[in-house]
């Protein structure tokens, strides 16, 4: 019962969906309309950051020959509710998530190609979005924990976002800290990147824990914000994939979407191209932090998920609840 109301929510969006702008915050759904009348349309099942990005790419791609006659219908949520209404039923002919775990879960259905696995569309980092100036003075992970800052990050049990940030933070300074950080510091949660961006540009908190692709879309909205790449960070991969029965339509947005011409528009956006010559193109605005590392350096998803994120045992999850936020999924 409860997988099937996670996908009638998103369902429900796509049949009442029209050609309007898609909500930031929630799982919602628009309709892109073919640039050569045709009949085609294919599902774009996304979380909830790149959908600025990906109103650039599907216009374009429809200009190509390959694209021209392609109708698109996006949905747009929290990556794990995305993946999880994927699983349950939402239709989707290409999919991209915050994190890997959520690719896993639709291979692991038969929903995506085993194949598909280590794949991304573009890369980030984790970094601190502070108010104009910077006020605080927030330079290292340390600066969140000094009295009287308040920290924004969104749930971790419904946001990729969320997970990069607290991983970014158990890698660099160990899971004590962490504790500190959601217990004395964090004062709300929001389900998702996006939703916690808006909470902090509407005035909540001093920082907010972020991608860096997000702070540079504050910056590129006119918001008053600065941002600062600690030191010790994560590097962020995206994976993109085309689902088992998506029509060959599906594979060529999925290889535009890596073409030079679609990650300019992501690198425009603070995406980190994975494109080699568009992210030599753009060393200067994508800087590489000395203590930069992977999710291997912290055991690799599979660990991660269970030690620290499973509802039941996770030490995240255990924290969670003792601050009282929410670890259902």
């Amino acid at each position: 019962m409860r997988r099937l109301m996670l996908a009638l929510v998103p369902l429900a969006a796509l049949v009442a969906a029209g050609c309007g702008g898609a909500s930031d915050s929630s799982s919602d759904a628009t309709a892109a309309k073919p640039a050569g009348g045709g009949t085609q349309t294919l599902s774009l099942v996304a979380y909830s950051t790149p959908q600025v990005v990906y109103d650039e790419v599907i216009p374009a791609f429809q200009k190509t020959a390959a694209g021209n006659g392609v109708a698109f219908k996006t949905s747009y949520g929290p990556s794990g509710d995305q993946s999880r209404a994927v699983e349950s039923g939402l239709p989707a002919d290409v999919v991209t998530f915050s994190l890997e775990p959520d690719l896993d879960r639709l291979i692991k259905s038969g929903q995506v190609a085993k194949t598909a696995a280590d794949r991304w569309v573009t890369t980030s980092v984790v970094t601190f979005i502070v108010r104009k100036g910077n006020p605080k003075h927030i330079r290292t992970w340390d600066d969140l924990l000094k009295p009287g800052v308040q920290v924004v990050t969104p749930n971790p049990f419904t946001s990729g976002a969320a997970k990069w940030n607290l991983l970014a933070a158990y890698g660099a300074k160990g899971l004590g800290y962490v504790r500190t950080l959601l217990t004395q510091h964090v004062k709300v949660q929001p389900k998702s990147g996006r939703e916690a961006l808006q909470t902090f540009t509407e005035g909540q908190g001093d920082v907010l824990l972020s991608y860096e692709n997000e702070a540079i879309t504050a910056q590129k909205k006119g918001q008053d914000v600065d941002y600062v790449i600690p030191d010790q960070t994560i590097k962020i991969e995206n994976p993109i994939a085309v689902t088992s029965k998506a029509p060959a339509a599906a594979k060529a947005f999925l290889d535009y979407a890596l073409s030079k011409p679609a990650q300019r528009v992501f690198a425009s956006w603070g995406y980190r191209p994975v494109d080699p010559s568009v992210l030599a193109a753009n060393t200067s605005k994508f800087p590489t932090p000395s203590g930069l590392f992977t999710i291997a350096k912290v055991g690799g998803w599979s660990k991660v998920n269970d030690q620290l994120f499973d509802p039941d045992k996770g030490s995240v999850a255990k924290i969670e609840e003792q601050a009282g936020v929410s670890t259902a999924k």
